[in-house]
């Protein structure tokens, strides 16, 4: 299992927006000793899906504990530090309303509490940072604010109850039911058993599926398993993506922040991934291997904002802070990176010993480090010198002591067994294509069962085993009921990167907005279920209990279809 008790650090950094006695958690610490706790629904993990899970879940009159390994709620945006990928459509429609809701009170909080000039203050479609990868490019510490402000209600009341720094540690089952979890403490090692009804498994990497015996899969498939174009001809589900560990970085003109020279510097500086086909060349060079045709791609790299001729300016594209939408001397920019460089491509976070679970984080913490040093004092400047000696790592941004994002931005889940697993040729442009036709090949499998809708390219980095990016077009895509249900457990529910998707289908179904539809509908078919009394595959099983059940989502700002 996974134990990152020597990775993740305390809370109390500068800039930390929510600590564990924050009264705006509304629970009170736990008295010193083991406890037992009931509830209607456990949800382990407060990532995107887990608080879209609990809000679904609360609204509805439910008790909920959420529980969260770190300090902060949010997953990929808070404590990981990834500014949201989305689609296109985003701001009218392609994922819930709630989520939408969330966008708005993100451009809010920043236009009530920050110091924008006059003209950003009354942007309707603000984006704090204007980095390019998204329309909502902000501060993982802003997300943590507006989720705890929507979540705020149930907590006031004591229907929610959040636990954090408590990650699950065993599992209790009977027959094909979980009677409950057993979450412990990071630091002090106190233990809690939770029992509950339902049990969502919101965690980043599938935790609960190994504790409570239900049947996963990891890693890659084969061709012969799944028929998918792009799989390969053997399986190894020791085949991973590469994890980030990303970090924040500000810049200031004529300063000198340059860090000592990393332990690992010297080999990083020439380090070549071994990828095939071939990488561009050295990892720390301004230039990476172009995701869809792998041929060598040159970047480029301005702190000052400036353009960097046809090439990506890398410190405009996650830029999470725009100096330029706040009163002149007030905010400085702030890019959070997460790029080709500081991927990590050396290490499995998944079923792998504590031992090489902490070898494997330090080495992501030494990359990044070498890479910043390497920025610093090495990369090209358009004066014809080398280094940017001003950049300087924002502790306050991440929430940590030494800079670096609370927890690694995790692409790959265990993924649940599911009654039904989503295939390259549902969702993929040219496999579906070869399956359908070229007239229905236009539009993705229209799942009879749908209860979500998401769209984004299918983007897999490089792997640990060393396939170079695999990146290909696929289409909007539906979320099939039957990829949230396990085949045999009763009781567990998945809401994050761990329901019935491929190691390829993954790439498309991994990013934030699906992250978020997927923990909302699993929280209300739990609602449904438990209104009816019935267990949760029995819905998908009748056509009746499941048109009532896609209509109940839909009045609650759930999109099962995309419009024509």
């Amino acid at each position: 299992m996974m134990n990152r008790r020597n990775f993740l650090l305390t809370a109390g950094a500068a800039g930390t927006a929510f600590t564990v006695d924050n009264p705006l958690h509304a629970n009170p610490q736990m008295p010193p000793g083991n406890h037992e706790l009931k509830t209607d629904v456990l949800v382990a993990g407060g990532g995107l899906g887990g608080v879209a899970a609990t809000l679904a879940l609360c609204r509805n009159g439910l008790r909920v504990i959420m529980t969260e390994e770190t300090d902060w709620i949010g997953g990929q945006v808070a404590q990981q530090g990834v500014p949201p990928d989305e689609h296109q459509w985003i701001e009218s429609h392609g994922a819930p309303a709630s989520y939408r809701e969330y966008r708005n009170r993100v451009r809010g909080y920043y236009q009530r509490n920050y110091p924008m000039t006059d003209e950003a203050a009354k942007r309707p479609n603000l984006n704090p940072g204007d980095g390019s990868v998204s329309r909502i490019c902000h501060e993982p510490r802003v997300t943590v604010a507006v989720l705890y402000e929507m979540l705020q209600p149930y907590l006031s009341s004591g229907q929610l109850r959040i636990l954090l720094n408590y990650r699950p540690s065993k599992g209790e089952t009977s027959g094909d039911k979980v009677s409950a979890v057993e979450v412990a403490h990071r630091f002090t090692g106190q233990k809690i058993a939770v029992r509950a009804p339902y049990f969502v498994d919101a965690t980043e990497t599938g935790e609960l599926l190994p504790l409570t015996k239900t049947e996963y899969v990891k890693g890659t498939e084969s061709k012969s398993e799944t028929r998918e174009l792009h799989a390969p001809e053997k399986a190894d589900p020791d085949n991973h993506q590469a994890f980030t560990l990303c970090f924040a970085l500000g810049y200031e003109e004529g300063a000198d922040h340059v860090i000592d020279k990393p332990a690992k510097y010297s080999y990083w500086s020439k380090y070549i991934p071994p990828l095939q086909p071939a990488w561009s060349g050295k990892q720390l060079e301004l230039k990476y291997s172009n995701p869809k045709t792998l041929e060598p791609k040159e970047l480029g790299f301005n702190p000052r904002g400036e353009k960097t001729g046809n090439s990506l300016n890398l410190w405009l594209y996650r830029r999470i802070l725009n100096k330029a939408n706040f009163r002149p001397g007030t905010i400085g920019d702030v890019s959070l990176v997460n790029w080709p460089q500081n991927d990590y491509m050396m290490g499995n976070l998944i079923d792998v010993s504590e031992k090489e679970v902490k070898t494997t984080l330090e080495g992501a913490k030494q990359l990044n480090l070498s890479f910043l040093y390497w920025l610093q004092t090495e990369a090209p400047r358009p004066d014809g010198g080398l280094g940017w000696k001003g950049l300087r790592l924002r502790h306050d941004i991440m929430g940590t002591e030494d800079g670096m994002a609370m927890y690694p931005y995790i692409r790959e889940s265990r993924r649940i067994r599911a009654e039904f697993t989503i295939l390259e040729e549902h969702v993929g442009a040219e496999n579906r294509k070869l399956v359908a036709g070229d007239v229905a090949g236009k539009k993705s499998a229209d799942f009879f069962d749908s209860v979500g809708t998401g769209y984004y390219h299918i983007d897999l980095h490089p792997s640990n085993k060393g396939n170079n990016y695999i990146d290909f077009a696929s289409l909007p895509f539906q979320i099939p009921l039957g990829a949230l249900l396990p085949r045999r457990v009763d009781n567990l529910l998945p809401a994050n990167k761990n329901i019935g998707t491929t190691h390829i289908t993954n790439g498309c179904y991994r990013l934030h907005p699906v992250e978020w539809s997927i923990g909302e509908a699993t929280g209300m078919l739990i609602v449904h279920a438990m209104q009816k009394k019935i267990p949760p595959r029995a819905i998908r099983a009748d056509k009746r209990l499941l048109g009532e059940f896609q209509e109940a989502i839909r009045k609650q700002g759930l999109e099962t279809h995309w419009p024509e």
